[in-house]
């Protein structure tokens, strides 16, 4: 009796560190990056920023964790946190861009659902070559919010709201703070606009890889200069929202995706520029729904810079 009460605690031990460590990877993988420190320096970035919205990416890495535990999915895959970053990204988007005191309950069965769709991306997109990234997050989070129109449960955040195309006008007046810009990029990520936040998630890179860091900070700059030199609106582009798919895109063409080392870092710069024009376009083109772009300018753009090598294979 006593050695089958040890074996279970040794095994519950060993579950639960296996859970926690997953889990932070899966946190981590939103940045592209297989690293439970990472993630756990990401989780204090969030929390120190808002501890509710810490609570939900957390409890949200859980559940895309456990639901690909226990259907059984390939290990390497989910001990990789390959479920968890997904349903981390929509858990998030719907806690805070849905409003009510439900959100968190439609966060959370979200996250649920992100990790079964992505789970069928994954095998739909097997045969292409081309990773899923984060779009089950995308279309699950647009499709979560335009039900707010149709459906009284969900009720759309009043941050969020539908402009018409021929009333829009373009205002690119305001001061230029460019300190703010260089640590807000990689902060809206994660939906954040907070400089402690920010370095936080830039340590969590480095401490990944040094090269991992230099690159997010090089893509960061990459959308400043272009989003500022494009004439783009300076509120935008200074609370980091030109620059936080700039980041993941140099991330994925330039180390992750990346099997020509040597042209890396000047391909991956000009996809990272490159999601300026696209980002640009990406929120005209959803205005009149009221809808974020999110991360789809990111899987845009890495997707075409990446087709691309698939013919141009020198770079």
């Amino acid at each position: 009796m006593i050695i089958h009460i040890n074996l279970s605690r040794v095994i519950n031990r060993e579950t639960l560190t296996w859970l926690m460590v997953t889990t932070l990877k899966g946190i981590s993988q939103v940045v592209l990056v297989e690293n439970a420190v990472s993630g756990f320096i990401i989780f204090a970035a969030i929390s120190v920023a808002s501890v509710p919205l810490g609570l939900i990416t957390l409890f949200s890495a859980v559940i895309g964790t456990l639901i690909a535990k226990i259907g059984r999915a390939d290990p390497n895959s989910v001990n990789q946190g390959i479920y968890g970053y997904n349903s981390v990204l929509t858990g998030m988007a719907l806690y805070l861009f849905l409003s009510g005191e439900d959100r968190w309950i439609i966060a959370l069965i979200g996250a649920a659902i992100t990790a079964f769709f992505t789970a069928a991306m994954i095998h739909f997109m097997r045969q292409t070559g081309v990773p899923i990234l984060t779009l089950p997050y995308i279309i699950l989070t647009w499709f979560f919010l335009l039900t707010t129109y149709r459906l009284t449960t969900f009720q759309l955040s009043p941050d969020l709201t539908p402009q018409s195309l021929s009333n829009w006008t373009l205002n690119i007046k305001g001061e230029a703070n460019w300190l703010d810009g260089a640590v807000n990029g990689i902060g809206q990520v994660f939906f954040l606009d907070y400089s402690v936040s920010g370095i936080l998630l830039f340590i969590a890179l480095f401490w990944a890889g040094w090269r991992i860091g230099l690159y997010a900070m090089v893509g960061n700059l990459a959308a400043l200069v272009t989003s500022y030199g494009l004439g783009g609106e300076h509120s935008l582009i200074f609370k980091g929202l030109y620059g936080y798919n700039a980041i993941l895109t140099i991330i994925a063409v330039s180390l992750v995706f990346n099997e020509n080392h040597k042209t890396g870092l000047i391909f991956g710069t000009i996809a990272a520029c490159f999601t300026v024009p696209i980002s640009a376009s990406i929120v005209t083109w959803l205005l009149p729904y009221g809808l974020p772009p999110l991360t789809m300018p990111f899987v845009f753009c890495t997707w075409l810079f990446l087709g691309a090598r698939k013919v141009l294979p020198a770079f």
